[in-house]
C-alpha cells in the first residue's frame, strides 16, 4: 500500500495501472541471473503496465542473450521503426510505476544479489522533505542509489527521487537501450540547476551526490577517495530550509572493479564517463550488460541529520565552500574507519 504522504505526491493525471502486479517466469528467473538478460527484464516489465509498439519485442530479446546479438536486434528493430528513433510518449514521474517497480523487480535484485541494508538506523529521520547526499563510485549503471532509494522507501514508505545525469534521459544509447522516458517515469530529476531547484521548492526526498560527476570518474584508484563537493545542495538546503541526510556506501566501488576512465572516447562519444576494464571485452559482445553490475554487498550508513542555517542568504560562497568541506571530510573520516 502507498501511505498518506505518497497518496499526496501522485500524479493526478497518470492512468490507472494494471490490478494484476508483475508475475515472474521462469525466463524471468533466468534473465536475472544471467547478465545479458537484465535489461529485457527491465523492459518486459515495463511493457506489462505500458502500451509501447515501439519497444523490444521477442525475437529481439533472444538475440540479446547471444554474443554479438545486440547488434543484430538494433538493426532489426532500427528497421522495424523505419530508421528513426523511438518516439518519447511517456515524461511525468508516476510513482505508482515506482512502487510497482520497487516491489516486483527491485526486491529481489536489492535483497538477493546486492545484499544491500541500511545501518545506523537512529539517524534516519521519520519524513522528510530533505536532500539524501551520498558519495558516488563503481563506473556503472548508478545501482548504489537505486538500492538506497528501495530501503529508504521500503523503511520508511518515502516517494524518493534521484538527481541523475542528463545521459541517463536523453542520450541516445539510453534511448535504445530502456524505454522511453523510463528515468522520468520512475521519478528521476535532471541534474541541472533549475529541475534541482524546483524540486527542492516541492519539498521531495531528493537522492544526490555531492561529488557529481567527480565521483564516478575517479575509477578504481582513488575509490576511497571522496572528490570535491559542489556548493548547489548546502546552499539550495539554506535558501529553503531543507535538512541534508549524508549517507556513507560501502561496496559501490566493486560494482565495477579495476575500472578507469578513458577520456577521449568517452568524450568523443558524449557520455558522462567511460569506463575500460577487463569486464569492457564482455560488454562488447553483450551491450545490454550496460544496466548490469557485478555483485557487490552494499551498505549504506546514515549520518546525523544536517540541519540548515537560518539567514542563510547572508552566507558568502566562502562560508559556503567551507560547510562543503567540512561535510566532506567527515563523511571521509567515516569512510576511513569503515574501511
Amino acid at each position: 500500500m502507498i501511505n498518506q504522504t505518497s497518496e499526496n505526491l501522485l500524479n493526478p493525471h497518470i492512468k490507472k495501472l494494471s490490478d494484476k502486479g508483475y508475475k515472474f517466469t521462469w525466463f524471468d528467473w533466468f534473465c536475472l541471473w544471467y547478465p545479458p538478460g537484465w535489461l529485457i527484464l527491465f523492459n518486459r516489465h515495463w511493457q506489462h503496465y505500458h502500451t509501447d509498439s515501439d519497444g523490444w519485442n521477442w525475437l529481439e530479446y533472444l538475440l540479446f542473450l547471444i554474443p554479438g546479438g545486440f547488434y543484430l536486434a538494433l538493426l532489426i528493430r532500427w528497421l522495424r521503426l523505419r530508421c528513426r528513433l523511438p518516439r518519447r510518449q511517456f515524461d511525468e514521474f508516476e510513482p505508482k510505476y515506482q512502487l510497482a517497480f520497487r516491489e516486483e523487480i527491485l526486491t529481489v535484485i536489492v535483497k538477493d544479489y546486492f545484499h544491500a541494508e541500511l545501518q545506523q538506523l537512529e539517524n534516519l529521520p521519520q519524513t522528510g522533505p530533505m536532500i539524501v547526499a551520498m558519495n558516488h563510485a563503481g563506473m556503472s549503471f548508478p545501482w548504489d542509489f537505486l538500492s538506497v532509494g528501495y530501503l529508504l522507501s521500503k523503511t520508511r514508505e518515502w516517494v524518493v527521487q534521484p538527481l541523475a545525469n542528463v545521459s541517463l534521459f536523453e542520450h541516445p544509447w539510453m534511448v535504445w537501450w530502456l524505454p522511453s522516458g523510463w528515468s522520468k517515469v520512475l521519478g528521476g530529476v535532471k541534474a541541472e540547476k533549475d529541475d534541482f531547484e524546483a524540486a527542492i521548492k516541492e519539498g521531495k526526498i531528493i537522492l544526490y551526490a555531492p561529488e557529481g560527476l567527480r565521483g564516478p570518474i575517479k575509477g578504481w584508484a582513488k575509490r576511497y577517495e571522496l572528490q570535491k563537493f559542489d556548493l548547489s545542495f548546502i546552499q539550495l538546503s539554506d535558501r529553503y530550509q531543507i535538512p541534508i541526510l549524508p549517507v556513507v556506501c560501502i561496496g559501490s566501488e566493486n560494482l565495477h572493479p579495476f575500472a578507469v576512465n578513458f577520456r577521449k572516447l568517452q568524450r568523443l562519444v558524449r557520455l558522462p564517463f567511460l569506463p575500460l576494464s577487463p569486464l569492457m571485452f564482455v560488454f562488447l559482445l553483450f551491450p545490454s550488460m550496460g544496466v548490469w553490475a557485478n555483485k557487490s554487498n552494499l551498505r549504506y550508513f546514515i549520518q546525523p541529520l544536517y540541519t540548515p542555517e537560518i539567514n542563510a542568504d547572508k552566507l558568502s560562497r566562502t562560508v559556503v565552500y567551507q560547510k562543503a568541506q567540512q561535510l566532506r571530510e567527515k563523511l571521509q573520516s567515516q569512510i576511513n574507519q569503515l574501511l
